[in-house]
């Protein structure tokens, strides 16, 4: 009789530890779901890569990518940002489903020749760090509608007049949804805040769905 109440009580609490784990497991995948809720998603673009070649949003659904405006003969808050940034890289470059954008606010400068002189000065690997220019409107258009690192209120009725000139980042997950919030390139807790939202968005097993909205709506 004991022995089977030893039976009972090991078959009970085994049955507990499993509940436990699979509720566990269950509860952590929803709450960092939440915690990095989608915002926007990356709308079709093709742009000219720095080795001269053509990227696509394609190239980025898989991936987890980090995405970010600047421009090369920027004398200030750029160099700050990119300095960051390659922290970032440093962590990531090895992780085989990650990714990071670079788009130029100043494409008629910064031509995939003169982009492909300033990666080489970064010393990176340009399958993992991608450095993009294109049409200004359409460059801009992306930064604004599609990513959420500035507000689309800036677009100007005459594109030569504007300039876009943004310190922030965009998280983007791998089937292309812009998650989260944004991330001050410039601030060292926004930028561990961005490697740890990197780390969950890898290991993110969760279904999500495209959501169109804008932080600065």
């Amino acid at each position: 009789m004991k022995k089977k109440k030893w039976i009972y009580y090991i078959s009970f609490f085994a049955v507990l530890i499993a509940l436990y784990w699979l509720a566990l497991f269950l509860f952590t995948d929803t709450f960092n779901q939440s915690n990095l809720g989608v915002r926007s998603y990356v709308r079709p673009f093709a742009f000219e890569k720095e080795d001269g070649s053509t990227f696509t949003r394609d190239e980025m659904l898989g991936k987890v990518t980090v995405v970010e405006y600047f421009f090369t003969t920027c004398p200030n808050i750029c160099p700050s940002m990119n300095n960051n940034m390659k922290k970032v890289y440093e962590e990531f470059k090895d992780e085989p489903n990650f990714l990071i954008v670079s788009h130029t606010c100043d494409p008629k400068r910064d031509s995939a020749a003169v982009l492909k002189h300033y990666a080489d000065s970064m010393g990176v690997n340009t399958n993992k760090w991608v450095f993009l220019t294109g049409r200004k409107d359409s460059l801009y258009n992306m930064a604004r509608v599609s990513y959420g690192i500035d507000d689309p209120k800036n677009i100007v009725a005459n594109i030569d007049d504007d300039f876009l000139h943004s310190q922030f980042f965009a998280l983007v997950d791998k089937k292309g949804n812009v998650r989260g919030a944004v991330y001050d390139g410039l601030k060292k807790k926004e930028i561990e805040k961005l490697k740890k939202d990197i780390k969950t968005l890898l290991n993110e097993k969760s279904n999500v769905k495209p959501f169109n909205n804008n932080i600065f709506n």
